[in-house]
This record gives structure tokens, sequence and C-alpha cells, in this order.
């Protein structure tokens, strides 16, 4: 099983199959520290463009743009488009819920993805307050209440079928082709390979417990574990989600729950692995207590690629309850295409 479960995770860092688009829109009722409405576009998980209702005009990285001289100008039309509608949803959303003062958010997620066998997979949620609200099925064209507020906007927008197909065409065509146009401009950046810097440490308060830190990676896939004399550890194991760097790389850490004595008697290791790296790395945790720092960095084997830098910033999405967002079931390209 162990052998099974390295294998299968390292044939997904060695391979790239799947390239996304994601949109992430937000809007605040009135009197916030943030801006009213903000939509950022998301490329593999890496940020290339910003818009908000302060500066009202895209701003795009660097690293990548359009064939069309006129696509970012439209683009910023459309987010125009979306500040004023979502603006006024957040006063509808907030009649569907009795409310009538407090700080509330309408969030949109949408997006599609590519495998490199042509698949197709689009997806579309709303979500209300940090919640789930209504997502739509690419199957049957119809919409999902995930609250009893919700199925007044599920009726409405499944009696709209014109509507519904519009979205359809835009994730499984629009979408994909503009995630290709992007992919073409933006290959450098997105297929670099960045090793990580990695630390181990020991914490004693409020619990003993040792951290490993990995940062400076990219692309964002990473796997750090824990052994102990050799063996793997799952148990009292907190591994932390993977957070973007300013610099448009990716850091995650692994936290492992040990007393004192146990360090002592045993031989524990941080094992990352990623796909910049020719063989994992191992770490040993440091015995004697106090904090030690180990650090990695140009001594690692690297597969040696361009690399370039972008910028990431932070994105306000809602946590859902199930990690993930609900995807349509897959489709073929050429086939969706003829139909």
């Amino acid at each position: 099983m162990k052998t099974l479960i390295f294998f299968t995770f390292s044939l997904h860092l060695s391979s790239a199959v799947t390239h996304s688009l994601q949109y992430f829109i937000t809007a605040f009722t009135p009197g916030t520290n943030f801006p009213e409405f903000t939509d950022v576009g998301l490329l593999d998980g890496h940020q290339f463009g910003y818009y908000d209702s302060e500066r009202r005009e895209v701003k795009k990285m660097e690293w990548i743009h359009s064939d069309d001289p006129d696509h970012w100008n439209r683009i910023t039309q459309i987010a125009k488009e979306h500040q004023d509608l979502y603006k006024a949803l957040v006063i509808t959303q907030m009649q569907h819920f009795n409310q009538t003062t407090g700080v509330h958010t309408v969030q949109l997620m949408f997006g599609c993805e590519l495998q490199d066998d042509g698949t197709v997979r689009g997806y579309n949620q709303f979500g209300y307050d940090g919640e789930d609200f209504i997502s739509y099925d690419l199957t049957t064209l119809t919409w999902t209440a995930a609250k009893p507020q919700a199925v007044m906007t599920k009726n409405k927008r499944d009696n709209n079928p014109g509507n519904n197909k519009v979205w359809k065409n835009f994730l499984e065509f629009e979408c994909i082709d503009w995630l290709k146009q992007y992919m073409s401009h933006g290959k450098e950046t997105l297929e670099r390979k960045d090793p990580p810097t990695v630390s181990v440490f020991q914490k004693h308060s409020p619990s003993p417990e040792v951290v490993c830190h990995a940062t400076g990676f990219f692309p964002k896939a990473v796997m750090i574990s824990w052994r102990k004399d050799g063996e793997d550890v799952h148990e009292d194991v907190d591994l932390r989600e993977t957070l973007p760097n300013q610099d448009g790389s990716f850091q995650k850490r692994s936290i492992l729950k040990v007393p004192a004595e146990e360090l002592q008697k045993h031989t524990y290791t941080c094992v990352i692995q990623h796909s910049s790296l020719e063989k994992e790395l191992v770490l040993e945790v440091p015995k004697g207590g106090g904090s030690m720092a180990i650090i990695i960095g140009v001594v690692v084997a690297l597969i040696v690629l361009v690399v370039l830098s972008a910028i990431v910033a932070g994105i306000m999405v809602w946590k859902k309850k199930n990690s993930g967002f609900k995807r349509a079931p897959a489709s073929e390209e050429s086939s969706s295409t003829n139909s």
C-alpha cells in the first residue's frame, strides 16, 4: 500500500495533466474596509488578473496576454457589468434571509478544466456569507439549492433555460478557449519547477510538537509526510492548507504532535516529495530540545527549467464543509463541440 500511494502521488507530481481557469467574485455590503466588489482570475491556481470597484480596471500580470488586442478591454467591461449586478444581489440575498443590517457577502466561483486527453469539466457555484447557496449542474442544465432560502432562486433559474444554455456554452467552450490562449502565453511561468526550501523545528507551547515547513516551491502539488524510525506516521499529524507566496510560489506545513521523550528515544524525519526534486527530501528532527532549523536550498537535485516570478494575491473564498468544488461529469471536448 505504501508503494502504491507513493507511485500514485509521484505520477501525479511528474505529469501536469490538468489545467484550470477559475474566477472568484466577491461582493460586500457597503461600509467595510474591503472594496465592495472584487473579481480575481486564476490560471492553474496562479493569479493572472484582478479587478475591484475602487480601481475599476483589470490589472493583468506581466506574464499573461492575449492575441486579441481588445480582449482585456472586453474583460474590464464584463467586470464592470458584474460589479453592478452583484452589488444588487447582496441586497436581494439579505431580503431572502430577512436581514436588514450587518456586513454580508455574495460570492461566485466558476471555471473550467482541461485535461491532456481533451476531457472538459466546468462548474459554477454561489455562496452567501461564507456558505454554499446554489450550484449549477452542467449535465441537467439545472440548479441545486444548498439551503431552503435558495429554493426560490433555484426555481427562477431553472425556468430560464436560455440562460442555463449560455452558462453551458461558456463553461464548455468559451472558457476552454480562453484557457488554451492564456496557457500558450504563460507556458514558461506555469510549467517552471522551483524546489522547496524546507525547515524543521520544535515548538514547546502550548503542547510539544514538531513543524515541517516547505516554501518557495512551484508547481503547487507537494506531499509532506512523517516517519518514525523509518516507518510512516499518520496519527497526530496536522497537514495544513497549501498557501500562495507573494512571488507566485507556494508554502505548506505539517505539524506532528509528539512528546519530548519520544523525540529522544526515536528518530523522526520529515519527508518532502515535489516534482522539482529527483528524489524525496528527508530531514531529521533535531534532538536535544530547543529550536533548530534545517534549511535546504541549492543543494537539492533540481530539474533545471527557466524560472520566472509572478504575483499571487490573497483571495476570499468560502470554506466548504467538504473540500473541493462540485464538478460536472467530464465530457469529451471533441464530442461536445459536435453536439
